[in-house]
């Protein structure tokens, strides 16, 4: 991939200062190959020689914090916990040309991050995109992965009409084009306090930054010869005949996107996909419920 030499904004550090539940360094790498000059984020916890590697994706339009209530979880466990933030998200920079936002261009940008770091024993975790995204990077690293925790996501291979949820979803971003996360997550988990809903906001200080929250509902692949359409139709078919890992879904059952009725298709796909968990009170963005589903996600892997 060609350098894409896009202007971008950078969102100042001071929009990130005391984050509930979130005081984690940052980390920064601003020469992936073919993103040279772009910056992009990560969280990187635990012990670099740690058995496994919990690899947790975000979704739209969220960032890294999405995942403050499994990252300690998934911590006392022993583990180490790599969180990255897609590029126009979170701490990492936000290009305000709409025409970089791509799914191959993504799906690259993390490719390149897993092997840069030389990541492995990977325990892939994902939501919304990060599943879109996430689901197909073991198809192309098989060696690196070794467990799956998935919510509310789909593979998207542009061969099956989307879900009428879905749909909406994207016509309602359309019509919003400076959506505010924080009040989206209030919205979507009561739960979530005021505080909480600013450090969803805190990477977007104003409209120009949301280019990417603006474009990532149109990138989801609704035809054969979609970008990204023919990465997840081969990524779907390594789940279904070639998966050997271990797997815990768990699905937020509130979600109007992608709720059960898409899970339970998704874990058909899945080989060896063992009976969802449901959580009656957790919704799209199930990671706010995340502390019971890290915890009984590493009880059902203890149990083999």
């Amino acid at each position: 991939m060609s350098n894409p030499s896009v202007p971008a904004l950078r969102t100042p550090d001071d929009r990130f200062t005391r984050l509930p539940g979130f005081d984690y360094a940052p980390h920064y790498i601003d020469d992936l190959p073919g993103f040279s000059g772009l910056r992009m984020h990560y969280v990187d916890e635990g012990p670099r020689d740690a058995e496994h590697v919990f690899l947790c994706l975000h979704g739209e339009p969220t960032w890294a914090y999405l995942y403050r209530r499994m990252i300690p979880i998934f911590l006392q466990s022993g583990a180490r916990v790599v969180a990255p933030d897609f590029f126009g998200f979170g701490r990492s920079d936000k290009p305000t040309d709409e025409a970089f936002y791509t799914f191959s261009t993504h799906y690259a940008s993390l490719k390149a991050l897993l092997q840069r770091l030389d990541l492995r024993r990977i325990t892939l975790v994902c939501q919304d995109w990060g599943g879109l995204l996430g689901l197909a990077l073991p198809a192309d690293l098989p060696e690196r992965f070794a467990r799956l925790i998935v919510m509310n996501t789909m593979l998207a291979g542009g061969d099956a009409p989307l879900s009428p949820g879905f749909i909406a979803w994207r016509d309602w971003v359309a019509n919003n084009p400076d959506l505010s996360p924080g009040r989206l997550l209030r919205r979507s988990c009561a739960h979530v306090s005021e505080a909480e809903a600013a450090a969803y906001d805190a990477p977007f200080p104003d409209a120009r930054f949301k280019a990417g929250v603006r474009r990532f509902p149109q990138l989801v692949p609704d035809r054969p010869d979609a970008d990204g359409a023919a990465i997840s139709r081969r990524a779907r078919d390594w789940w279904r005949d070639t998966w050997r890992g271990s797997t815990f879904m768990a699905i937020g059952m509130t979600d109007p996107v992608l709720g059960e009725p898409v899970m339970r298709g998704l874990a058909t796909q899945i080989r060896g996909c063992p009976d969802p968990t449901l959580h009656a009170q957790a919704g799209h963005f199930a990671q706010e419920w995340g502390e019971d589903i890290a915890q009984r996600a590493l009880d059902a892997f203890a149990r083999g």
